[in-house]
């Protein structure tokens, strides 16, 4: 049977450009009227007007730009082609854009998530850490997500449960920021895994201890609280039990030195009864270090379990007994901008106090109708108790407030459907704090915002750079970084315990430190995005130095390291989180691996797999013999189905292969030599993990391209468009020319119009 194809057609008079004998070769012999490959079909007529029939060609310039079409196996152009066919169509769309720029919509109403409530209740009542039964997790529920981001504005519902949990988080945070006398006790209990290792001195207690757990959290009231202690394990020789608070001596024990075969642990939980001022407190509880010889043939039979001496298993806080009072905490300073004097100052004093709070929380300049609809609150808890009891009523109103829990957009008035139009400079100060801090904006950026300077590109870019400075901007790396790149899955992820007998909760918590600690200083140092993959250092401790075979690295602190030339550590690719979360409990997985590279660092996911995949045989089948993961993977994708998607994967997964499922080095699988070559399917051959990096980064623009559309979904909270492309290309464009600063990307980011802008609802 003969197939008739269709061919690129210009109107009458006008010549064809160079690119239709390109898609007349290699693309429309499947995306044509007829055979619809992949339900796509690319009309002749769709050339002459490209700015017409956007969302078809950005489909195009994608694929294009990740190699993904044509297929493997299929004829394919050379480079130069790819790069000249691409550039071509990125033209001509931004051109279009320009004229006509497509923001995007949004829905008016955005609630805050979980997150950004929390840290926005860190800066309005300045409590920091909860007490652990007040935990965020335990007063609101997840928040949903999409394509990683749990931000994403229309996914983030109030239903009359959620709501319920939001007037018990208020009634709660508001007795705890104002300091109620008659709040109940506080009780905590804190568990540590019978996998957390403690021979070693945890990083925020003090040097000459070993062991144990740091608590911070919040004290409600000045008084003496109770701590039990529970020990695992005792021991021949004496150990001394330990409270420190906020890093001071408080009071010890002897624990063990029993005599023999670990007898000497208690038989109940050590009780201490301590006075400790309320506010937010690092409370210690640990050993006295013991000078003895330790070497990797006494610590290895022990590594999943809690280490060679006694430890703690839990600890339960509570109290206060013999309650003080409020006593003077940070919360306090925070609220009570004033403090009257008499009953006639009283009055006067609520209203200042409450019309500051409102501003904050509010995010915008008290009018009247804000401060009256207070006031009965405030009234009713004056009556009924004291001045102090008034403030925390009409703050537990404040807290329920849609104009708190909400970040409120507005239309001008009589704006057509459609219409494109600039927020407010109060609308962009509360973007630019919710983006870069995943809270509410502070003083500055809203006083700049009221005397409307906001939307000068200069001063916009002042307050840019002075937010990425300040401390707060960590929640670029504990939110968007740690939801991009799916760092939260590293604590649910279990290692069997058979096969990798040396992975532990502090190897763990250490992986993701390790990250966290590097992304702070792609961010903080100002370095270049680049660097997230081609960096030759990173952050250890005495337990991942020795999980990475790095010499010389003692103690539990985080230090730089560099590595030599020849490492294959370094950058993302090179660090236990990423190769653990990538892998499976029981072996690695070159497939979950590609696919997380293409997705996460290049936004070309492949297609999900098809229906009824049979699982991977790690066996031969006549033979019983162990395969290596390679050998099983070449039978696994003989399918003609499966060979297009994972000839894009698998040469990536490969190249990761000499890390195991927990990120250690390694020379061979099942006896046999790793092979880690690979070809990707413009014809790259990559040659193990140093191969990967430099096959990456030979395309920086594919790179910078997917974390600029990472942060602008997450900057704006909602999925990424196929109208968003010229602005994630302009932000690309600029950033090269600072060698893809970080800054340059969030500068960018937060001049781009799908941030400054929005679609006026409507058909």
């Amino acid at each position: 049977m003969s197939l008739t194809v269709a061919t690129v057609v210009q109107p009458q008079n006008t010549p064809p450009p160079p690119q239709a004998a390109v898609f007349n070769r290699y693309c429309l012999t499947c995306h044509n009227a007829r055979l619809k490959t992949g339900d796509f079909v690319l009309d002749p007529a769709y050339l002459s007007d490209i700015g017409g029939h956007a969302e078809v060609w950005e489909k195009v310039v994608r694929k294009l730009r990740s190699g993904a079409m044509p297929p493997a196996g299929a004829p394919r152009p050379d480079s130069a082609t790819y790069e000249s066919t691409a550039s071509f169509l990125e033209t001509a769309l931004d051109k279009a854009a320009a004229v006509t720029p497509n923001p995007g919509r949004l829905p008016l109403l955005h609630r805050l998530t979980r997150t950004e409530y929390q840290n926005s209740i860190r800066d309005l009542l300045a409590i920091d850490a909860l007490p652990k039964e007040m935990d965020y997790s335990l007063l609101l529920p997840a928040d949903n997500s999409s394509s990683g981001f749990d931000n994403i504005a229309e996914l983030l519902f109030m239903s009359p449960t959620v709501m319920e949990r939001y007037l018990d988080s208020a009634r709660k945070l508001s007795r705890l920021g104002v300091g109620d006398p008659k709040a109940p006790l506080m009780a905590s209990n804190y568990r540590l895994s019978a996998e957390h290792w403690q021979d070693a001195r945890v990083e925020e207690l003090p040097f000459g201890t070993r062991g144990g757990i740091a608590i911070r959290s919040e004290f409600p009231l000045d008084g003496e609280y109770l701590i039990k202690v529970d020990v695992a394990g005792g021991g021949r020789e004496q150990h001394q039990l330990e409270i420190t608070v906020d890093g001071v001596h408080t009071q010890s024990a002897a624990i063990g030195g029993g005599g023999g075969r670990g007898r000497g642990a208690p038989d109940k939980p050590q009780e201490f009864r301590i006075p400790v001022k309320a506010g937010p407190r690092l409370v210690g509880v640990t050993f006295v270090e013991r000078n003895q010889a330790r070497d990797e043939a006494t610590l290895r039979p022990r590594m999943r379990a809690r280490g060679t001496g006694p430890a703690i298993a839990s600890v339960f806080i509570s109290g206060p007994y013999d309650a003080k009072g409020p006593g003077e905490t940070p919360s306090r300073s925070r609220i009570f901008v004033c403090r009257p004097a008499t009953s006639a100052e009283d009055l006067p004093c609520a209203e200042k106090i409450l019309s500051t709070l409102l501003r904050r929380a509010y995010r915008h300049p008290v009018v009247d109708a804000d401060l009256q609809d207070l006031m009965p609150f405030y009234t009713a808890g004056r009556t009924e108790g004291n001045f102090d009891l008034g403030i925390q009523k009409a703050l537990e109103r404040i807290l329920v407030s849609p104009q708190f829990l909400f970040r409120i957009e507005r239309e001008p008035a009589n704006v057509k459907p459609g219409t494109t139009f600039r927020i407010t400079d109060l609308e962009l100060a509360s973007r630019l704090s919710f983006a870069l801090w995943s809270s509410i904006p502070d003083d500055e950026l809203l006083d700049i915002a009221i005397a409307g300077k906001l939307k000068d590109p200069v001063v916009l870019e002042q307050q840019v750079r002075r937010m990425l400075a300040d401390a707060r901007s960590e929640s670029l790396v504990s939110n968007f970084a740690a939801q991009w790149l799916f760092l939260r899955d590293v604590d649910a992820k279990q290692p069997d315990e058979l096969l990798f007998p040396n992975f532990d909760e502090t190897l763990r918590i250490a992986f993701r430190r390790e990250t966290e600690l590097f992304l702070d200083s792609i961010l903080r140092e100002n370095r270049s995005a680049l660097e997230l993959l081609s960096a030759n250092y990173t952050f250890l401790n005495e337990r991942l130095a020795r999980h990475y075979g790095v010499p010389n690295i003692a103690g539990s602190y985080y230090r730089r390291v560099t590595f030599p030339e020849s490492s294959a550590r370094g950058g993302l690719l090179g660090q236990g989180s990423i190769l653990m979360l990538t892998s499976y409990a029981t072996r690695t997985s070159p497939v979950v691996r590609g696919k997380w590279v293409l997705e996460n660092l290049l936004s070309a996911p492949p297609p999900p797999p098809p229906a009824n995949v049979p699982a991977l045989k790690t066996e031969a089948e006549q033979t019983g013999k162990a395969l290596t993961i390679r050998e099983a993977m070449v039978q696994h994708r003989a399918s003609p189905a499966c060979a297009s998607c994972h000839a894009r994967m698998d040469p990536i997964g490969f190249a990761l292969e000499n890390f195991d499922a927990i990120g250690h080095w390694r020379e061979t699988d099942n006896d046999q030599p790793i092979n880690v070559s690979g070809v990707l399917p413009d014809g790259t051959k990559v040659e193990g993990v140093a191969g990967l990096k430099q096959a990456l980064l030979r395309h920086p623009d594919e790179f910078v391209s997917t974390i600029v559309e990472k942060l602008l979904m997450y900057s704006i909270g909602r999925n990424v468009q196929y109208y968003d492309a010229p602005a994630i290309r302009a932000v690309v464009r600029d950033a090269a020319r600072d060698d893809y600063k970080f800054s340059a990307l969030v500068v960018g980011v937060m001049k781009s119009a799908p941030f400054q802008m929005r679609q006026a609802q409507g058909d």
